[in-house]
């Protein structure tokens, strides 16, 4: 959803979800609260092979910005998202889908969104969760 402002000399500007709701910064706070779960949770934590989880966090970060109207970084150093196939070689079930859940309401719940806002963002996140899943319990 994308909101008009008023600018000088009477111009109208659109201004992206990603503008509205404070950019680069905002989405860096989003998915660090969400890695502070993951990196303790018995279910999520295995699916990451990397020790740190520095670049899992820069990767989600740089999509989320890219998908939210930010700087198009994520697609300019991977390409395509290709989200599903990027998540086909793990077991993501509905305890996955459940327990990425639950870190991300953590994270969202943090940034004080307005309601708009927050909705807007959940709405996404409960639907790219449920298209990520790929194994039957």
């Amino acid at each position: 959803m994308e909101h008009v402002k008023e600018i000088r000399r009477g111009t109208l500007e659109t201004q992206t979800f990603y503008e509205q709701v404070g950019g680069e910064e905002t989405f860096r706070r989003l998915v660090h609260r969400f890695y502070e779960g993951v990196a303790d949770d018995p279910v999520l934590r295995p699916m990451y092979p990397e020790e740190d989880l520095g670049p899992a966090e820069e990767r989600l970060t740089l999509f989320l910005i890219q998908y939210w109207g930010g700087p198009t970084t994520y697609s300019d150093h991977r390409g395509h998202p290709r989200l599903r196939m990027r998540h086909a070689p793990f077991v993501v079930n509905r305890e996955a889908h459940d327990a990425w859940l639950r870190h991300m309401r953590t994270a969202v719940d943090d940034l004080g969104l307005s309601e708009e806002h927050e909705q807007e963002l959940w709405r996404y996140l409960t639907y790219a969760a449920a298209s990520m899943i790929n194994t039957p319990d």
